[in-house]
């Protein structure tokens, strides 16, 4: 006999599940037990929406199924908003919540709330476990559904008294590989032509294309092709950055510095675009034709209709068209003459020295001291120029989010950055604002012993509602926050806080902080330009 708890979290361990991170509850006893005996390293977060965004960053960075816990009711309803950011971004995470027994009811209605019907909204697939027996099947099925494509998050609940059970022993099953399809030849030809007459053809990286297992040859077939590329802000690092045939980032829709070259391709060929980010260029009938490259086909959007579609494996696809166009493509680099300036002016006012810092200073100095590390942002105005400007050679080198763009996920997407990459340095960029919503994970990073810097950049405001008053000259109202002082803050946590006083105090305090290891929070105090690129 194998008791339903103890089962479960076999089943756990079976599909390679490392850590967990959650909250305790009354419901989850049985589990917590299981837990405590397991291989599994459980990670005590201050709340369940730290929880499940470390967990997500966890299925992001490994690819792998992140796991997440929480009891039910009010525990519970604290993992949507994660899981909405899970859903849009495509990162695979199992959201596991406890419930009430199912058999009988002492408490009577105490706590009970229908997770299942609030999840299903916000998740790939959301289930109840009603049988031990079934435990083995629909873990399995969860940690599928959750990593197929386009990976996302996925609910279970699971019963008190389930958990409680004596059963019969009952076999797990072997997670198993899957291989995704490739792209017909003829939709390869037909994209291969369309190519092969443009006059000025472009490039564009997208969210999917960081999730390629095949970067490296994202990488190579991009150089036989001689074609110049930009990125979507979460296709960064999907080709190297370092590329002379790199032309930049969106970071907004229109009217951003690479739009130059944009508006004037006559063909845009996306490579894992993903239309739950902000558009990175606004499609239309007159404008250039687009070709969709993704492991999905393109939804009609009102901006984005692509004429031609490949869809199969990102890296197959791409090295596939690179055999038939390699050596082919006389005007494979018609838009490179417009490289030079779009990168000058993207840099622009990042040597000019002011104070309080501006988004581009803080930009040079960041990467600067970054060199080959992980920089995790939060969602704030300074999200823009960091997207626009920030050179990345490898994929989730910088961590934004340009979907769902939920405040407060910075501070716990760093921490599982640190987790997982010990040896390199780790940073956070949060504002004052974002930073107060996920603050109490500081608590968690210090508990894990981490190497972690947190720089907040704080401006006294929620800075891009502000700019958005001020662009529709309407009068500031309700946008103004009051901080503690981040440096007790810190402290009060047992890390270490510094407040720097002046530009020239920055990159000495961000070196000595990674020095020093440990949990460390910087406070610098943060301008912003005029409105006109609030977009």
């Amino acid at each position: 006999m194998v008791k339903g708890a103890d089962l479960f979290v076999s089943a756990l361990e079976n599909e390679g599940v490392d850590r967990i991170f959650g909250v305790a509850g009354e419901e989850l006893l049985g589990i917590w037990e299981s837990l405590r005996k397991s291989k599994i390293k459980l990670v005590k977060t201050r709340t369940e929406w730290g929880a499940v965004l470390m967990a997500t960053a966890h299925g992001r960075l490994t690819g792998r199924p992140g796991a997440c816990i929480a009891t039910c009711g009010p525990g519970a309803l604290n993992f949507p908003n994660g899981a909405g950011y899970a859903l849009l971004g495509g990162w695979p995470v199992v959201m596991i919540t406890g419930q009430k027994s199912i058999k009988s009811t002492p408490q009577a209605g105490f706590q009970s709330v229908d997770i299942v019907n609030v999840m299903k909204p916000v998740t790939k697939l959301a289930r109840q476990i009603v049988s031990t027996g079934m435990i083995p099947t629909m873990v399995r099925e969860a940690f599928r559904v959750a990593q197929e494509e386009k990976p996302g998050p996925v609910h279970l609940e699971i019963f008190q008294d389930i958990a409680d059970e004596e059963w019969p022993e009952v076999d797990l099953i072997a997670p198993h590989s899957f291989e995704p399809p490739t792209a017909s030849g003829k939709a390869l030809d037909r994209a291969a032509a369309l190519i092969t007459g443009a006059e000025r053809p472009l490039l564009m990286f997208g969210a999917a294309a960081s999730r390629s297992r095949s970067t490296t040859v994202l990488e190579w077939s991009v150089n036989r092709m001689g074609i110049p590329f930009f990125t979507t802000q979460m296709g960064k690092g999907a080709v190297p950055e370092s590329s002379n045939l790199y032309m930049g980032t969106a970071a907004l829709s229109k009217g951003d510095h690479v739009h130059e070259a944009v508006d004037k391709a006559d063909l845009i060929v996306t490579i894992g675009h993903d239309t739950c980010e902000k558009p990175p260029f606004i499609m239309t009938k007159d404008g250039p034709k687009v070709i969709h490259i993704g492991s999905q086909p393109a939804p009609v959007e009102q901006v984005y209709f692509p004429q031609s579609q490949v869809i199969g494996d990102i890296g197959a696809s791409l090295e596939a068209l690179a055999d038939r166009l390699e050596g082919k493509l006389p005007n494979a680099g018609a838009l490179l003459p417009l490289r030079d300036g779009i990168l000058t002016r993207i840099s622009d006012g990042a040597d000019v020295e002011s104070w309080p810092v501006t988004p581009e200073q803080l930009l040079r100095v960041v990467h600067e001291v970054m060199k080959d590390g992980i920089l995790a942002l939060d969602n704030g105005l300074y999200k823009l120029a960091f997207a626009r400007s920030y050179r990345t050679n490898f994929p989730n080198a910088l961590l934004l989010d340009n979907a769902l763009a939920t405040m407060g996920a910075g501070l716990p997407t760093g921490i599982s950055a640190a987790m997982l990459n010990p040896d390199l340095r780790v940073m956070t960029l949060c504002g004052d604002g974002g930073f107060q919503m996920t603050c109490q994970e500081l608590g968690t990073a210090v508990d894990l012993k981490l190497n972690l810097v947190v720089l907040i950049a704080a401006d006294g405001a929620w800075g891009m509602i502000a700019q958005k008053q001020a662009a529709a000259n309407l009068p500031a109202f309700g946008t103004e926050i009051r901080n503690p002082d981040f440096v007790k803050f810190a402290e009060a946590y047992g890390a270490k806080g510094t407040r720097v006083e002046s530009l020239d105090e920055l990159a000495p305090a961000l070196e000595a902080a990674f020095e020093d290891g440990g949990v460390h929070v910087i406070h610098v105090p943060i301008t912003y330009p005029p409105p006109d690129t609030a977009n």
